[in-house]
């Protein structure tokens, strides 16, 4: 029998402190789906920790000062105090809404951090890192940095696209270029100190031309909405050197109690714009203050809307806040966590968020319990309570398979990739659906003989249930809580360890006590969607071209078209949306990779019979020769592979 107890008992043993924090996000904006991606990015990571016994600490906040600040106050007709308490003040009214739950929320204007900056600022000076001179380069109020004639993009900033202008003055120097060379070896030495390994790869390059010193101050005349320097009251302290304090500064350097039971178990969490600040300026100013360095920096990509970079100055921006009103916030976290391949770019589109709210939450997860549970109900008249049951012969081949489910999960998280956790849970989900279809409880329900094997699959599906809950609370944790409570289990102490236990113990003492419930997501139909991207309005356009389109019955004789049977089928490892399918044409077998992997898991594949396009020239995809096609039907980002009776022979040609 597998050891459930061993497995348990590992994640109660697992007991570590985790903190983790968000840039500080600068207010200048409101909150959009970019902070929104990165704020939730952390509670789902916060809460896994917790669900394998960790002790957490989760920081947001917002950075308030700078030339962007006074701008954008004097655009909007308030002075910067009263303009950054408004704007802060949404940031944090928006996260509750959207399930999120740090542990603290700093801001920069308060006392406790311009302390912390000061006491940090005559560390660096006393340490001799800190030099007065004269500077002239090309500055960038949008960026609020100087950049060189090699940094910038045919005259431009390369962020902001816009011509910076050209400021000499004198200024405070860090001595950054002393670090360089303690900077290279230290990340070397650490392979995942930068994560994913692109983003190392991306500083080591940065590190490879000779490092520039940090200007650290701005002068009060031209700048009073910053933080004294501690050394010289007629300077304002540079946003970059205030700003990335906070990450300390919220813990209570440098005699906090907190500080000295989080850091340096830091896990900094930031998208790939903010690299260069928080993998070279940060480490150096720590290292300079005798500070311990952080544990990781992980970085994420960015949110395109059609073809572009999501953007206030493009006017492209998505309100988080808009589609979670919409679709709930548990199916936005979903989408957002399910999406994203974290470390690159991905696109937003209300389309395929429905899509996978069909897909993915009402067909698959919604289905698997609507069945389970009305099951249980109505064969419990005569099956009695669940108590402890005989092993069964598989019971062994199911608890290795849950003990696979697990390991992927929770190397998927320590990898930071909720992404893959979700696909592992999904094709746990998928196989609980094909179990019941294998399995038949309503034909078991009329065989006496076969009562104790119903039982056997009932109590089985309940316990994955529970497991369930527990697995895709760090993302759902609105779902998971009911899972749970409509199971009677008590859903205030979600763990992990907890979850398996219930794997082969008798928690399920009386199934008409089990709620089945409404539909956690009911089917969304086609609606008018609130935003469009360029992109999809090509799809759409495309699509509309093709109806009216016209071919000749000689053309289409030209496809060869045949009914085949999936007879294996496997994800092809590097990619999320191709399956290799091995198909039976009757006569021969043959190989087709197909795109389907969003939407179908393999196990759920086997069998099938399916229409193949079967005289197309091979293609290699992946390093996978594929012989042909299947054909499948997509609308509002569902698809659905097109099958046929099983009255008609493998190998029939479909005409």
């Amino acid at each position: 029998m597998f050891d459930f107890d061993n497995l348990a008992g590992f994640f109660l043993r697992q007991l570590v402190r985790f903190y983790i924090t968000t840039p500080i996000y600068y207010v200048n904006a409101q909150p959009h789906l970019g902070h929104a991606y990165t704020t939730i990015v952390n509670d789902v990571l916060t809460r896994y920790h917790q669900l394998i016994n960790c002790e957490c600490y989760f920081l947001t906040g917002t950075d308030e000062h700078g030339d962007k600040i006074v701008r954008a106050a004097q655009k909007a007709g308030q002075s910067p105090e009263s303009y950054v308490d408004y704007v802060s003040s949404l940031f944090k009214a928006a996260w509750p809404k959207l399930s999120i739950n740090n542990d603290d929320f700093i801001r920069t204007t308060e006392e406790r951090h311009k302390k912390a900056v000061a006491q940090f600022l005559n560390l660096v000076e006393k340490n001799g890192d800190v030099y007065f001179g004269e500077y002239g380069g090309h500055y960038c109020f949008g960026c609020e940095r100087f950049y060189t004639e090699k940094e910038l993009v045919d005259g431009l900033c390369p962020d902001h696209q816009t011509k910076p202008e050209f400021i000499a003055e004198k200024n405070y120097f860090f001595r950054m270029s002393n670090y360089q060379d303690w900077l290279i070896d230290y990340i070397n030495q650490r392979p995942d100190f930068i994560r994913p390994e692109r983003y190392r790869n991306e500083v080591l390059g940065f590190l490879r031309d000779p490092l520039e010193d940090l200007c650290i101050s701005r002068p009060k005349s031209r700048l009073i909405w910053g933080i004294d320097l501690p050394f010289d009251n007629n300077f304002v302290t540079y946003v970059w050197f205030d700003a990335l304090i906070n990450y300390i500064s919220a813990l209570g350097w440098p005699d906090g109690q907190l500080f000295a039971k989080f850091w340096p178990a830091a896990h900094h969490t930031i998208a790939k714009d903010i690299l260069k600040p928080h993998a070279i300026f940060w480490p150096t100013m720590l290292k300079s203050a005798g500070v311990d360095i952080y544990k990781h920096l992980n970085v994420h990509g960015y949110w395109r809307i059609g073809a572009s970079k999501m953007s206030k100055s493009v006017g492209n921006v998505v309100e988080a806040l808009t589609m979670a009103d919409k679709y709930g916030s548990e199916a936005f976290r979903y989408f957002l966590m399910r999406e994203m391949n974290f470390g690159l770019d991905s696109d937003f589109s209300e389309d395929r968020l429905v899509g996978r709210f069909n897909s993915d939450l009402a067909n698959d997860l919604g289905n698997l319990w609507q069945r389970s549970l009305t099951m249980v109900q109505k064969f419990s008249p005569y099956l009695g309570g669940f108590e402890e049951l005989e092993a069964q012969s598989d019971d062994q081949s199911w608890g290795q398979r849950i003990e696979k489910l697990i390991e992927d999960y929770q190397k998927a998280f320590e990898a930071v990739d909720p992404r893959g956790a979700l696909q592992a849970v999904w094709e746990w989900i998928g196989l609980l659906n094909k179990t019941i279809d294998e399995e038949a409880p309503w034909l078991l329900a009329k065989d006496p003989l076969k009562k104790e094997r119903l039982k056997a699959v009932l109590k089985r599906l309940l316990d994955a249930l529970a497991l369930i809950g527990a697995l895709i609370w760090p993302v759902m944790p609105l779902t998971g809580e009911a899972i749970w409570r409509r199971l009677g289990l008590d859903h205030s102490q979600i763990k992990l360890s907890k979850a398996i236990k219930f794997m082969p113990s008798s928690s399920f003492k009386d199934p008409k006590t089990l709620e089945v419930g409404s539909a956690f997501f009911p089917r969304i139909e086609a609606q008018e969607p609130t935003i469009e991207s360029s992109k999809g309005q090509e799809e759409y356009n495309g699509a509309t071209d093709a109806l009216t389109s016209q071919i000749s019955f000689e053309d289409f004789k030209k496809i060869d078209l045949r009914v085949a049977k999936i007879i294996k089928a496997e994800k092809i490892k590097k990619s999320d949306k191709l399956i290799k399918l091995t198909l039976s044409l009757g006569l021969e077998e043959r190989t087709v990779v197909a795109g389907i992997g969003q939407f179908y898991s393999p196990d759920n594949l086997i069998g099938l019979l399916v229409i193949a396009a079967t005289n197309l020239a091979p293609v290699k995809l992946m390093g996978i020769e594929s012989k042909g096609m299947v054909l499948a039907s997509s609308a509002q980002g569902h698809l659905a592979l097109l099958t046929v009776s099983s009255e008609v022979p493998v190998g029939s040609k479909v005409s």
